[in-house]
């Protein structure tokens, strides 16, 4: 019951004192971001979590089993949500983000980062978890449950820094249902980065630059 998600591990240096828990979207799995992660030169060594969704029946795909955080009941995903679904993978991130304090790693040394359903996942969490984390990447993706969010909040994770990412021409996740959200968490008071790219559903190499940038300067290295 209480053994986490099967998962990539990855470490870039001995003895990590910082942990990223990267999500995948719908359909893909673990491995999605290996590459992009191997990409990045961040200045501290970090041991990268990717784990797989569970595999699960899709409505939208005509209940075609695949892996995914939640199911998608509809075209309109900001209005016609799978709570239970989205609550169930939240408590999937926060075995993952115990099992990393387990390993020594500080809260504050966590980062939660995911793309399209992956990143609707650790907003649902890392705004909800009781401890401030290091960050929050949410990349092309939307706010799921807004509307309990002033409720759920955590008081901790209102000082959690936030990066969103979207797409100017994305088809699957409305450009604008991510802009949205960005206002609504800045509306909040989180303290929130914005980019946006000339790209469809997809990461771009500008991207991965500025994740690699925002990172960098969160894990604040000593000098070598």
């Amino acid at each position: 019951m209480n053994k986490p998600l099967p998962h990539i591990a990855l470490e870039t240096g001995v003895s990590p004192q910082h942990s990223i828990i990267w999500l995948h979207g719908l359909g893909a799995d673990g491995g999605d971001f290996v590459p992009i992660a191997e990409e990045m030169n961040l200045p501290v060594a970090v041991r990268y979590i990717f784990p797989h969704a569970p595999m699960q029946p899709v409505s939208i795909n005509g209940g075609f089993v695949m892996r995914s955080w939640y199911d998608i009941v509809a075209t309109d995903i900001g209005t016609q949500q799978d709570e239970p679904g989205v609550r169930a993978s939240q408590a999937e991130i926060e075995k993952l983000i115990a099992q990393e304090k387990q390993r020594g790693i500080a809260a504050e040394n966590i980062y939660l980062a995911g793309f399209s359903q992956g990143g609707a996942v650790v907003l649902q969490t890392g705004l909800r978890h009781a401890e401030k984390l290091g960050g929050i990447l949410a990349l092309s993706t939307y706010l799921p449950l807004a509307d309990t969010l002033s409720n759920e909040a955590s008081n901790a994770a209102r000082d959690t820094p936030i990066f969103m990412a979207h797409g100017r021409n994305d088809p699957i996740v409305p450009y604008a249902l991510g802009k949205t959200s960005a206002e609504k968490l800045s509306g909040l008071g989180y303290v929130l980065t914005w980019r946006e790219y000339a790209m469809p559903h997809s990461v771009c190499a500008e991207e991965v630059r500025d994740i690699e940038s925002w990172l960098a300067q969160r894990m604040r290295a000593k000098p070598q």
